[in-house]
């Protein structure tokens, strides 16, 4: 079963900011969503190796109800579900720029190297 997620009181900023992204690819949902804008359920399983269906739902919940991510149903047959960051979700994909240069250094620094996911390179941010 899962957590219920926190909702305070925090010990600091950074305790509230990694309640919201805790878990491992949640970070990574933001960036995929920021670097096409829009995406399928599929498409997002695609563009996360490694990824369970399960975790993939779970996380995306959790970041709907945090206000991150929005989901759009439409009325066809059969459904079509697309996903989008809100601008609340912009905004806490650009404090994590920082943290990513980080991690890319990291990697160049020990020679760690990163996964090729295809159609995707280098995106930048939006504005």
């Amino acid at each position: 079963m899962a957590k219920a997620p926190r909702r305070g009181p925090y010990i600091c900023g950074i305790d509230a900011a990694l309640d919201v992204v805790s878990g491992k690819w949640k970070g990574l949902i933001l960036w995929e969503l920021d670097a096409h804008s829009v995406r399928r359920f599929a498409q997002l399983r695609r563009g996360l190796p490694g990824v369970s269906e399960k975790m993939l739902t779970q996380h995306l919940r959790e970041m709907e109800e945090d206000g991150l991510v929005h989901r759009k149903v439409y009325a066809e047959v059969p459904p079509r579900v697309e996903y989008s960051l809100t601008e609340h979700g912009h905004t806490l994909n650009r404090a994590l720029l920082p943290l990513g240069a980080w991690g890319t250094d990291r990697v160049r620094r020990e020679g760690s190297g990163m996964v090729e996911v295809a159609d995707v390179t280098e995106v930048a941010p939006h504005e």
